[in-house]
């Protein structure tokens, strides 16, 4: 006889009935509307009852619709909630349930980790877990036919937990599932600004900085950070609310975020078109005229069609709660190709939210429309942008060339090559990294000033060098509202 292990929340976390389950998950799937790019070998997604995290964790699973009938394999880890244990648990059941169908468990796949001394059988500490149940109905409606190896984590340190993912890593057949809400109970501003924290953890790859108030899965994170800063993946934020946004009040709110994690080229098997708009280096000083000259020719042509587009993901933003799916094929091929860009808000001459991608992963056209919607509403300097702040709001964009890492013999050598002005520099030393733009001259004029508060803002002491210090500078093309036929306002000039 098979056992199977019955849904336990069903009815509770999400619906209970199997017509109302589909309906409600293929809502929150369709309400996503992910921008085109590769499908991610590892995602992190919420766990809370569907109302509250659902519209959060589709943001994750939408972006699987092109692997249905590729990924048949799911490995599912998720914290602790009921049942405490040391190590990480599997269960004896041949099947999870959900009210849409059985899931069957990879025997082969769970036998390959039963030797690891943090591995062990055990049946009750899975039986009334949620963590790992919610994200089923997702997993059934975006991939279809599946098994499932799922692990519920208890007691266990990121290396424990990095070596069992390792174990089960496989090839594009296998996905990687890590549960987890973020901050729990508390006021809005403040669970905002701890979850921006979490976010910068994982969007650098650095577990040790996610304590235990952070995230409840937060091992089962780290466990996954680490392995894939070793696989050198890459991760972005798809998404990061809390149940003030979605269902709940803001006085006492749940956060939640939507991470994903790409493998490279090499790793995955894809190709991906190489990126034109870049710095050609030559020497120390380096010389950007082709970046300059094509990046220049391109906001030519399309810059006004780029500031428009930021500003109309703003305005979905406004009225949806997340930015404006964007179909490159509808845009002229060469806003089709790989760009990175921030996009600056500001509001009376004072910023009002910045946030961008210091490399090219995805096409350009998609990089200013989540961008734009981030410097909106998910800069956690600022509370998000309201309607009413739209009038005389200044829009800009800067298109960055690639990066060009800098060498230097110490920090006199690397101050007299930088160029007040033109360069945008990048520093990283260990977990910490930073990024200014090359507008932040106009407010720093000296390079020891400029780079002391690049520091700082990497969270690093303003004196602080080691061997260890790393630098990239790079250089942008910037468009703004100003340069608009009459300077007009995107917003009163009805474009958005």
């Amino acid at each position: 006889m098979t056992w199977v292990r019955d849904a336990a929340v069903a009815g509770r976390f999400y619906p209970g009935s199997p017509r109302e389950l589909a309906a409600a998950v293929d809502r929150y799937l369709a309400e996503a509307k992910p921008p085109l790019g590769p499908v991610p070998k590892a995602i992190i997604a919420p766990h809370a009852g569907y109302i509250y995290s659902g519209p959060v964790a589709a943001t994750a699973y939408a972006r699987l619709a092109p692997a249905k009938g590729a990924i048949t394999r799911v490995v599912l880890l998720g914290p602790c909630h009921r049942v405490p244990l040391r190590g990480l648990a599997l269960s004896s059941a041949e099947a999870f349930a959900t009210p849409l169908g059985p899931v069957p468990i990879d025997k082969a796949a769970a036998q390959k980790i039963l030797d690891l001394p943090q591995i062990a059988v055990f049946d009750d500490t899975h039986a009334d877990e949620h963590s790992l149940e919610v994200h089923l109905p997702f997993l059934q409606r975006a991939l279809g036919s599946f098994s499932l190896v799922p692990l519920v984590v208890g007691d266990a340190t990121a290396d424990e937990v990095a070596t069992v993912i390792e174990r089960l890593w496989g090839g594009p057949e296998t996905l990687i599932v890590v549960s987890s809400d973020l901050s729990h109970y508390l006021p809005y501003d403040r669970a905002r600004e701890i979850d921006a924290k979490t976010c910068r953890a994982i969007e650098t790859l650095d577990a040790a900085a996610i304590g235990h108030d952070q995230a409840c899965g937060r091992i089962p994170v780290s466990g996954l950070l680490t392995l894939a800063k070793r696989r050198g993946l890459k991760v972005a934020t798809v998404d990061i609310r809390n149940s003030g946004d979605t269902a709940g009040d803001k006085s006492r709110v749940v956060g939640y975020g939507s991470w994903l994690f790409v493998e490279g080229p090499d790793k995955a098997g894809a190709k991906r078109e190489p990126i034109t708009l870049q710095i050609k280096v030559k020497g120390r000083g380096g010389t950007e005229t082709d970046f300059a000259a094509a990046t220049r020719a391109l906001l030519a042509r399309h810059g006004p069609a780029l500031l428009h587009l930021a500003a109309a993901s703003i305005e979905h933003g406004l009225a949806h709660g997340h930015p404006l799916a964007v179909d490159p094929k509808e845009h002229a091929p060469e806003l089709g190709k790989p760009g990175a860009c921030f996009v600056t808000l500001k509001k009376d001459g004072r910023l009002r939210g910045c946030i961008g991608s210091s490399q090219a992963h995805r096409p350009l056209v998609v990089d200013v429309a989540d961008n734009g919607f981030r410097a909106a509403f998910r800069d956690p300097r600022f509370k998000g942008l309201t309607g009413e702040e739209r009038q005389g709001l200044h829009l800009s964009i800067s298109v960055l060339s690639q990066a060009a890492t800098m060498t230097f013999k110490n920090e006199k050598d690397l101050l007299a090559q930088l160029r007040p002005g033109v360069d945008g520099l990048i520093i990283a030393d260990g977990e910490r990294r930073a990024l200014f733009l090359p507008s932040v001259w106009e407010q720093i004029t000296e390079p020891a000033t400029f780079l002391t508060h690049l520091k700082v803002k990497a969270g690093l002491a303003a004196d602080h060098w080691s061997e260890g210090f790393r630098a990239a500078r790079f250089v942008t093309q910037e468009i703004g509202a100003a340069d608009l036929p009459g300077g007009a306002s995107l917003w009163s000039a009805g474009v958005a």
